[in-house]
């Protein structure tokens, strides 16, 4: 392997040598590159050739018929901005304006484009020998100017506004792909950075911020009471309904009570109703027993039960005997010692 490389670089180191006792040199179009080739005489047609010179390759070219130039076709970036540290150019080199509605306005801008390499021959011959001067020339000169217009469209609070930024800042790409399409450059975006107004209007406009904020918090909060309010009201609608719907169902609960006691009753009322009849019917039927003959041997018979065992004294009554109506009994009774035989 070393000697594979010392072979190829000794190899190169002739040729180099050899290239320059015959006056032709080496081109080195780097990774990130594109060539464009140029012709100094009539051999091959003057002036620019359509040839590109492919990145990373080498190119052996006489300086007396040819010429080369690269172009960078990676993605660049020209940034303007208040910030002296940063940026392309030293100091500040952000983009004054005025807003649509007349006030001072300055803003950082960053643009990223590219070349388009098909048109790099296109680009050296009409529009630039190098980047710096692609850059710095041409880019540079548009995007101070046209983007103004545009950003220039936004009333001061639309700054404020991130969404509104954006929007115009869309804006200002296309139409800088417009205009710098037949420069064969292409702008891949347009980012805006800080802003800045005159300090009193930017007192003022803070001010108003904090006002603003201030209503808005107080809107929050009587939307907060009127939502809670609402919330209220309905946890109340809601207790009503719930307080309601139980009596309801107590309502519901004492009726089926009530008409389970009152069915009870009545058939209750009914019963009692119909033992009676059936207790008067056998009344009847008993006085219609006792009514005839066997009804007074039956007397006869209870009576007999009641005396059965009884001490019977007889008293004479009538025709000159005892008047029931105004003797005294019980002197009668303790006369004839009847208290004293009833006492055993």
């Amino acid at each position: 392997m070393k000697y594979i490389l010392k072979t190829i670089g000794s190899a190169l180191v002739l040729l180099l040598i050899s290239s320059s006792l015959t006056g032709c040199f080496v081109y080195n179009i780097g990774a990130n590159d594109v060539g464009v080739k140029t012709n100094k005489t009539f051999i091959g047609g003057k002036g620019v050739q359509e040839e590109v010179g492919e990145p990373g390759t080498l190119k052996f070219y006489s300086p007396f018929l040819h010429d080369w130039h690269s172009f960078n076709k990676q993605t660049q970036t020209l940034e303007m901005t208040a910030t002296l540290s940063r940026g392309d150019r030293t100091g500040r080199d952000d983009m004054r304006f005025k807003t649509i509605d007349g006030n001072d306005i300055s803003l950082d801008i960053t643009i990223q484009y590219r070349i388009d390499q098909s048109k790099a021959p296109h680009i050296l011959q009409y529009v630039a020998r190098n980047d710096d001067e692609l850059k710095n020339l041409i880019i540079r000169t548009i995007a101070r100017s046209k983007p103004r217009d545009i950003f220039g469209e936004l009333d001061t609070e639309e700054f404020y506004d991130a969404v509104s930024r954006t929007k115009q800042a869309s804006v200002v790409r296309d139409t800088l792909n417009v205009i710098m399409e037949p420069y064969g450059v292409v702008i891949e975006q347009v980012l805006t950075g800080d802003y800045r107004f005159n300090p009193a209007y930017q007192k003022a406009i803070e001010d108003k911020k904090v006002a603003d904020q201030q209503v808005e918090k107080n809107k929050s909060a009587a939307n907060a009471a009127e939502e809670d309010y609402k919330r209220k009201v309905e946890e109340a609608k809601g207790e009503v309904a719930k307080m309601t719907a139980e009596a309801d169902g107590d309502y519901e609960v004492s009726k089926i009570e009530v008409d389970a006691y009152y069915e009870q009753q009545e058939r209750l009322a009914e019963a009692i109703m119909i033992e009676g009849l059936a207790e008067a019917e056998g009344i009847t039927k008993m006085n219609e027993a006792l009514s005839g003959a066997g009804g007074e041997a039956m007397v006869k018979l209870k009576i007999a039960e009641a005396l059965n065992g009884k001490k019977i004294v007889m008293l004479p009554i009538g025709g000159g005997g005892l008047d029931v109506r105004t003797t005294d009994i019980n002197a009668l009774l303790q006369l004839y010692g009847i208290e004293k035989l009833t006492g055993k």
